[in-house]
């Protein structure tokens, strides 16, 4: 299974080895609707295998900032997955078999603060998994454990935090609870998740990140608030309809500010706190 991924990787290479003077996309962006036109008319798209299957769509690689990014739709091309049927193994082993080791995620979120209120952006510093069922690991067998405690790159939280626009309220800590979806949050739910402390809730912001560190990819998460979770407003609650209206509101700030912050990016390679596997033997290669 392992060499035929390493040969669906060489080939993914191939087919791009002469977009640039440096093909290789070392940097990423995971995101959902409002994305798909990131880039100009010379990208390249690339259908890439892996053994946990395809992801979500071919990978768009084009020019950002003067940079190759990798672009891939976390639900598909057409929305067509849920927060928990999206094949976030194939995602991440696909965009680290191109050569991507930096990945921003934007997300929508919920804010489970009155003064956090839609439009403001926040860049995560913590993770609560409230997820089940998904598969969160590559590591089966081989007793490989991931230092965790700080789900995210710090390099890019700073970058991505440097990056904000004046349309757009900028929070540069908080902590994400991610929930199993679709459905939203009980009232009761968004009480108790708010009593914690935590800040934000999503559906899809796990196991994303830690499939980054398994995989030594910088993984960092920039979360536009599209509403106020249920507990926090009387009503009927939150609907889809609602939070796709307000990010689609704030998607044109929100989109110059994640160009912003690839701009930022220095560097090609994993920092050093996200290079995870040191002195471990794995049971495999990574690609």
């Amino acid at each position: 299974m392992w060499g035929e991924a390493a040969g669906a990787a060489a080939a993914a290479y191939a087919r791009i080895a002469g977009m640039s003077s440096d093909p290789r996309p070392a940097l990423a962006i995971i995101g959902g609707s409002g994305f798909y036109d990131f880039f100009g008319d010379d990208a390249t798209t690339l259908e890439v295998e892996t053994p946990y299957g395809v992801p979500s769509a071919p990978i768009t690689v084009g020019e950002v900032e003067g940079r190759q990014v990798a672009f891939l739709p976390r639900h598909g091309r057409k929305h067509e997955y849920s927060p928990h049927t999206v094949p976030y193994q194939a995602n991440m082993w696909a965009l680290r078999s191109i050569g991507v080791r930096r990945i921003f995620a934007p997300c929508a979120v919920g804010s489970l603060r009155a003064d956090w209120g839609p439009g403001t952006v926040a860049v995560p510093d913590q993770l609560v998994d409230r997820t089940s069922g998904r598969a969160q690991t590559y590591f089966d067998n081989g007793g490989i454990h991931v230092s965790f405690a700080d789900p995210y790159c710090d390099d890019l939280r700073s970058i991505a935090t440097r990056a904000a626009v004046p349309e757009l309220p900028m929070q540069s800590a908080a902590t994400m609870v991610v929930v199993q979806g679709p459905r939203f949050s009980t009232r009761a739910e968004s009480r108790w998740f708010a009593g914690q402390g935590w800040e934000l809730v999503n559906m899809t912001g796990y196991p994303e990140a830690v499939l980054a560190r398994e995989l030594e990819m910088c993984y960092a998460a920039i979360a536009l608030v599209t509403d106020l979770d249920a507990g926090l407003e009387a009503g009927e609650g939150v609907s889809a309809a609602a939070v796709f209206a307000e990010f689609e509101r704030n998607l044109v700030p929100f989109k110059t500010l994640v160009r912003r912050a690839v701009a930022g990016v220095e560097g090609t390679e994993t920092c050093e706190h996200c290079t995870v596997h040191a002195g471990v033997a794995l049971p495999f290669e990574l690609p």
